[in-house]
């Protein structure tokens, strides 16, 4: 744990030390208020909750996340720090933790700055609380498997562009498979059954059930399995890279 810490505190300073963190942050910020104020019409819907404000969640992160993932590893390889890491007295999975943490520390920073739309919405009115703190902590599970899968892609590349795009693909695939025009192109050819299994990989499928209060362990367990199998084969990738 110690040199988990150790390295995730570096990796979590090394955000800061350049603008990009605070653009990142302006950025999904502003995205998020405009998406729920303008496009979500939150102040003309007569409902004190914060459904608008979540909705957006997955197609944002759909962008942002792999941006904030494409150079955890890509940069390193780049760089040719990569080689300096692996000679310290760390092991692989340490690395690859450390550094999915610090990248999960700074997604989680740039959601809890959204607390004002949860402060303006008790003003308006009186929402429940705990299906937003739900939502909120689906949220961020959910930005942990969209950052999983970003650190695993970056792990392939010295190129962050390609990383960009090849993670960002991949979390497009797993969001959009829960959509009904995904679905209906399977259920005219495949059993139910494969159909229930593609629906059941969908960010979408599992976020909207914790957004709309049913808090299920399979949708917990989901996102943590999935942050867990990324992980797991970025660690096998890093060390394939290594050994190479």
């Amino acid at each position: 744990m110690r040199n988990i810490r150790i390295i995730a505190k570096r990796e979590f300073a090394s955000y800061f030390g350049t603008p990009l963190a605070y653009v990142f942050i302006v950025i999904f910020l502003a995205l998020t208020g405009s998406m729920t104020f303008f496009l979500g019409a939150f102040l003309f819907r007569g409902q004190a909750d914060l459904q608008p404000f979540f909705v957006y969640h997955p197609w944002l992160y759909l962008l942002l996340v792999p941006a904030v993932a494409m150079r955890l590893w890509s940069e390193e390889r780049k760089t040719g720090t990569i080689e300096n890491l692996m000679t310290l007295p760390i092991s692989t999975h340490e690395a690859v933790l450390g550094k999915f943490l610090a990248a999960w520390a700074f997604c989680a920073i740039a959601l809890f700055l959204t607390f004002p739309i949860w402060i303006t919405v008790n003003v308006l009115g009186d929402p429940d609380n705990g299906v937003i703190m739900a939502s909120y902590l689906g949220s961020l599970l959910m930005a942990g498997a969209f950052l999983a899968i970003g650190s695993c892609m970056s792990a392939l590349t010295k190129n962050q562009v390609i990383s960009f795009i090849i993670a960002a693909t991949a979390c497009f695939l797993f969001t959009m498979s829960g959509l009904d025009i995904v679905l209906n192109f399977f259920r005219a050819w495949t059993p139910d059954w494969f159909v229930e299994t593609i629906a059941s990989l969908s960010f979408l499928t599992h976020f909207n059930a914790v957004t709309q209060g049913l808090i299920e362990s399979r949708d917990i367990v989901f996102f943590v399995s999935l942050i867990a199998f990324w992980l797991f084969a970025n660690i096998l990738i890093v060390d394939l890279k290594k050994a190479s």
